[in-house]
């Protein structure tokens, strides 16, 4: 195509055609996929011969077993496994009765030794409580750096 002064032409696709027949259906914008003869059609239409006779392979898919595991040997699981819920949920509750437990003294032990912190301070300072507990407050106007 050539260019002419003052125009700008876009390269054009080549089409190439089989016969006359293709060249004039795809000139007149008439669509392959409504014409029966037309590989695309057949295509669309489910009439290729050569799909039915392939057979798709199938996947073996592997069938779950148990094995034990790091923790805990095959027989252990099994016990578990057989073993009745409300057995499960008795252990689970004497489980959780036994941690409790144990965060309840821990938070006793700090208790003391807090109270035990405070009567050292009161015996050893002659300076009444109130003074000792409040702190000096920072100057509020005028406070900061530059920014």
């Amino acid at each position: 195509m050539s260019v002419r002064a003052g125009r700008n032409c876009a390269a054009l696709a080549v089409f190439l055609f089989v016969n006359s027949k293709c060249k004039r259906y795809f000139h007149n914008r008439l669509k392959p996929a409504k014409l029966t003869w037309t590989s695309l059609f057949r295509k669309q239409h489910k009439k290729d011969l050569t799909s039915e006779t392939i057979k798709k392979k199938r996947r073996t898919s592997s069938k779950p077993y148990s094995r034990s595991i790091v923790g805990a040997s095959l027989e252990v699981i099994q016990k578990k496994r057989t073993e009745k819920t409300e057995v499960r949920a008795a252990a689970r509750e004497a489980a959780l009765r036994e941690i409790k437990e144990r965060m309840k003294k821990a938070k006793d032990e700090i208790k003391a030794r807090k109270a035990e912190a405070v009567a050292k301070l009161s015996k050893g300072s002659s300076k009444p409580a109130a003074l000792r507990s409040a702190a000096p407050k920072a100057k509020t106007a005028g406070a900061g750096g530059k920014r």
